[in-house]
């Protein structure tokens, strides 16, 4: 069984630099995949390499095979990691044994928008990996059609927020705006109806309606939307809260919003069922 067993192969030092920097990923339009189930959910064209770690080999010896036999058919390089160099490449404090290198995706800006009745997320300067990975989440199981993020927001491909998504990412279009005003200008061209989440909304967010074409606009976690960004919605609402609450983390805040969406839009299914 061949193993590469030194940190200082060029292979694992390429491996490095892709978990480490947005830059090298970038270059090669590549992203790193860790862990059984983000690697069975991977859609297959986009993989191009596997390295399975010496114990998930051992331990998982038939499937390991399969792995290895698959990936050599369909000419993607996969190669088995020492247990300490599988280590060294991981992004976790506990290692699955199994990492791929996967092409990055070409999501359009109009395929984020292209629906019957879109509903799209637009995320300003999101800076935290956690809550971008459950947006994605949140926003694949509400229904949303689409995710526009700016250039300032976290990197979609940061292994952290890579893992956040539970595999969301793998479905759930999403493009990088190089000017999110000129993209949610776009939008409303479109007919598309822009709610932005803001402290001075005037209205519950639950008192909207949402059965037809419409945007939600989230914020920074700490400094909430760019004033350029808000100004340019159709309308502001809120979350009301109790006690001395200001507001909720982004991803909490969007989740509430796509949801409060996917529920009025089941009730105007329901009621055009009923209606025939």
């Amino acid at each position: 069984m061949k193993m590469i067993t030194s940190t200082s192969n060029p292979k694992i030092k390429r491996l490095v630099s892709l978990r480490k920097k947005r830059k090298a990923r970038d270059e090669e339009r590549v992203f790193l995949v860790e862990g059984l189930r983000m690697f069975r959910e991977a859609p297959p064209e986009i993989l191009r390499e596997i390295y399975l770690s010496e114990s998930f080999y051992k331990k998982e010896r038939a499937m390991a095979e399969r792995i290895l036999t698959d990936s050599r058919n369909r000419k993607i390089t996969a190669e088995i990691l020492s247990d300490t160099v599988s280590d060294y490449v991981s992004d976790t404090r506990t290692p699955q044994g199994i990492l791929c290198v996967a092409g990055q995706f070409c999501h359009t800006k109009d395929g984020t928008a292209q629906s019957g009745n879109p509903q799209i997320l637009v995320l300003n300067r999101l800076q935290d990996p956690g809550n971008l990975g459950t947006i994605f989440r949140a926003a694949e199981g509400a229904g949303v059609t689409g995710i526009i993020m700016d250039r300032e927001c976290v990197d979609i491909y940061n292994p952290k927020t890579i893992r956040s998504t539970m595999g969301s990412v793998y479905r759930m279009p999403f493009w990088y705006a190089e000017n999110l005003e000129n993209a949610v200008t776009d939008l409303k061209r479109q007919g598309i109806r822009t709610y932005a989440a803001h402290l001075e909304g005037k209205r519950d967010y639950d008192q909207e309606d949402y059965q037809r074409p419409c945007a939600f606009l989230i914020g920074n976690e700490g400094n909430g939307l760019d004033q350029e960004i808000a100004s340019l919605a159709d309308t502001y609402i809120k979350i009301p809260m109790k006690g001395q609450v200001e507001s909720l983390n982004a991803a909490v805040a969007a989740s509430l919003l796509v949801f409060e969406a996917a529920r009025q839009r089941r009730l105007l299914s329901v009621t055009a069922v009923i209606e025939k």
